[in-house]
């Protein structure tokens, strides 16, 4: 299982991004996939996770409402909308996999990691 990830960069407080998740060796549409951060200084923390056959999607309380995970089958690709950013959502983003479930979004539980994309916040 490898897992790409793309789309940070820089956004201003209240701005916007989509972060791509490519997924290859396994359907993400049939898996677990959950997206993590890690801020500078901080532990890696979960933000989101799906498991699209289910139509499960769970969030933490600091991004829910503002974030949005989904699946595109057709690309094998799990995004992550981000909306009405702040500055503490300041992190690397790495997107990971399972074959059991949310489990909570603990780190601990995802097995298959990608390299992690950087999204700023700031004027």
């Amino acid at each position: 299982v490898q897992l790409v990830e793309s789309g940070g960069g820089l956004a201003q407080p209240g701005g916007s991004l989509r972060l791509s998740c490519a997924v290859s060796g396994i359907r993400a549409d049939y898996s677990v996939i959950g997206w993590f951060r890690r801020g500078s200084g901080k532990e890696r923390e979960g933000v989101a996770c799906i498991e699209d056959r289910y139509g499960i999607t769970l969030y933490a309380d600091s991004v829910k409402g503002r974030f949005a995970i989904s699946v595109d089958s057709a690309s094998n690709t799990v995004y992550l909308d981000l909306n009405d950013l702040k500055p503490e959502d300041t992190a690397v983003y790495y997107c990971a996999q399972n074959s059991g479930d949310c489990y909570g979004i603990r780190p601990s539980f995802f097995t298959a990691w990608g390299w992690g994309t950087q999204v700023t916040v700031s004027l």
